[in-house]
């Protein structure tokens, strides 16, 4: 406790003692030796630094968590979203295009035809969508601490491989009832699972960062989803296509994921080469393109957003 002075003439009187400071300056340094920092944005095109994923890697995991609970949290049905939403669909087509318009599928019943084709679709559908709203979903989090904002895009795609997870054993179950086995090719499947991941990845980016600044994207995001599902062999079979534009119909990455599911889950016993690698070289241009573009933009995103 210190003394209690009556009043402030007796304050200023006393002597306090203080203890004398550990280290005292006794020179000026000079000008030339102080160190000046200053910490700027990237300009022009950024490195990918595709490292610092890795860095935060635990902050993926937990925001790809996130959005799985926040996708089924107070919801009447749950997971089951994950199922009607392919199975109506997949009951639709099977009506107009398949018993109405009589469309081929390549000698499988319709529905194990239309479905299998649905299962990457909707993984790829739900994860451009998300993706795209990722930052501005994400706005209050992206404007008070630096994290990589390429975590973002990348948890809302990994987020739906629950839901194709779910779906997948539907599937499964339909193929037993319909009595078709799976084959050998089966093992391809996780190379066109993560082909799908990149398509709807590669897009993602490139209109997440497009949302920032404009805000209408999320308009055209649905748009765009449904055009482009009727640009996709979903309903039908890819060899209605006529063979001299079938090379345009490729340009289409989701064409090759739809072909290479139907490949890899049906046992197709053919698929066109030149079809497929010309939609993964298009996933790939986009992908690398979408990434670099990102990283530009990632700078303005907290000024902005």
């Amino acid at each position: 406790m210190g003394t209690l002075y009556p009043n402030n003439q007796a304050f200023h009187e006393a002597k306090l003692d203080f203890p004398e400071p550990a280290i005292k300056q006794t020179e000026a340094i000079p000008a030339g030796n102080y160190v000046h920092t200053a910490i700027l944005p990237p300009k022009g095109w950024a490195p990918l630094a595709l490292g610092e994923l890795w860095k935060f890697r635990e902050l993926l995991f937990f925001l790809t968590w996130r959005d799985i609970k926040v996708r089924y949290k107070q919801t009447a049905l749950g997971a089951a979203w994950a199922i009607l939403q392919p199975v109506l669909t997949m009951i639709v087509f099977s009506i107009v295009f398949g018993g109405l318009a009589k469309l081929p599928s390549e000698g499988f019943p319709y529905p194990i035809f239309t479905f299998t084709a649905l299962l990457p679709w909707q993984l790829f559908a739900f994860a451009l969508t998300e993706s795209s709203n990722s930052l501005v979903g994400s706005q209050n989090l992206v404007s008070k601490v630096y994290f990589p904002r390429l975590v973002m895009p990348f948890s809302s795609v990994l987020a739906g491989v629950v839901d194709f997870a779910i779906a997948f054993v539907v599937l499964m179950g339909m193929m037993a009832f319909y009595g078709i086995h799976l084959t050998s090719s089966l093992l391809l499947l996780p190379v066109f699972l993560l082909m799908a991941l990149a398509s709807a990845l590669a897009v993602g980016l490139w209109l997440s960062a497009l949302n920032v600044k404009y805000r209408d994207i999320r308009y055209v995001v649905p748009f765009l989803t449904q055009f482009w599902m009727y640009a996709t062999p979903i309903a039908y079979s890819s060899s209605l296509i006529p063979e001299k534009w079938r090379w345009l119909y490729s340009l289409n990455p989701m064409t090759g994921v739809v072909e290479g599911f139907r490949l890899a889950i049906l046992g197709k016993s053919s698929l066109d080469v030149l079809s497929l690698s010309i939609s993964a070289s298009v996933v790939v241009v986009l992908l690398i393109g979408g990434l670099f573009y990102f990283k530009r933009m990632e700078s303005g995103f907290a000024d902005i957003i």
